[in-house]
Parts: C-alpha cells; sequence; structure tokens
C-alpha cells in the first residue's frame, strides 16, 4: 500500500482541492510527537501547517508538509512523526 501526494507546486493542486471541498473539511491539530497509526478508512488530509514524516509498515520514510495535499489507503499500519506542529484539513472516506 502507498500514500499518494500531491505537492502544493503541482499545478492540479488547486483545481482538485476546490473539486474535493477540502476547506469544508475538519480540522485536526497535533503538536510534534510521534504515534503508531492505523487507517480503518481511506483520508485525504491537507496540511496547513507542519512537517511529518510518515513511515507504512514495512515501507520507506516519506516527508509532507504544508501546502500538501496526502491520500491515504484503509487498511495501513504506519508510524506518524511529526517534526513541526500539524494543522490539517481531512476527510475519511
Amino acid at each position: 500500500m502507498t500514500i499518494e501526494i500531491i505537492h502544493a507546486d503541482n499545478p492540479k493542486q488547486p483545481e482538485q482541492l476546490k473539486q474535493l471541498g477540502v476547506l469544508d473539511w475538519s480540522i485536526w491539530e497535533k503538536e510534534a510527537s510521534e504515534f503508531p497509526w492505523h487507517y480503518d478508512q481511506k483520508e485525504v488530509c491537507y496540511l496547513l501547517e507542519g512537517q511529518v514524516t510518515f513511515t507504512p509498515e514495512n515501507g520507506d520514510p516519506v516527508t509532507f508538509g504544508k501546502g500538501d495535499l496526502v491520500t491515504f489507503p484503509a487498511g495501513m499500519n504506519c508510524h506518524w512523526h511529526i517534526h513541526k506542529d500539524v494543522k490539517k484539513h481531512y476527510q475519511f472516506f
């Protein structure tokens, strides 16, 4: 399983944010920390602030941050390392 990241500098991102209705989604905030996580459902999130290194079980670490649109598949186990406090819009599907 892999995550999908559309980086802030991708020209398609503003259109995709609008289509998804991202600015109407709930907001989640978390201070710098580390923790394991399991995704029961697919999650799409848009980082307003922060920087994270995400490591899927048996996978390579991926770092993303402010302005990135990230999709996590259902059923994924992982480890989050929040380097800078996170504030994100999120939606489960």
